[in-house]
């Protein structure tokens, strides 16, 4: 029989549901996360007038300075390096995962287009395997 391991993990509020905003709005900065190294990020998302939603997360060793997830794209032999944003572009339950290795995540939002009737919530699992 194998041994299987209990996942070790942390909820963390980011955003009560509330309407959007046309600039970039961080929710709280989750705060000594370097025990950690698996992050899921769910958003509950209601588009209303929007055109989309999008999500930015950063990281940072001293709280200071923030460096935004990037992304990546190969074509011919060549791996381009991008900031990158999660687009949010119907209503939805959404879960971004991704590896972690920084002290401070910081969750940022915002709407594109009217904000009329639009919500967002997000909160933050941490975990360890």
């Amino acid at each position: 029989m194998r041994n299987i391991s209990v996942l070790d993990y942390i909820f963390k509020p980011i955003r009560a549901a509330a309407i959007l905003t046309t600039g970039y709005v961080a929710g709280t900065v989750i705060e000594n996360a370097q025990g950690y190294n698996q992050m899921n990020v769910d958003a509950v998302f209601t588009i209303g007038s929007l055109t989309d939603a999008q999500i930015k997360i950063e990281f940072s060793n001293d709280g200071t300075t923030y460096i935004q997830e990037t992304f990546s794209s190969i074509s011919s032999g060549e791996d381009t390096l991008s900031t990158g944003v999660h687009v949010l572009g119907a209503t939805g339950n959404f879960e971004i995962s991704l590896p972690i290795m920084a002290k401070y995540i910081k969750i940022s939002a915002i709407g594109t287009g009217t904000v009329t009737g639009s919500s967002l919530a997000i909160n933050a699992r941490l975990g360890t395997r």
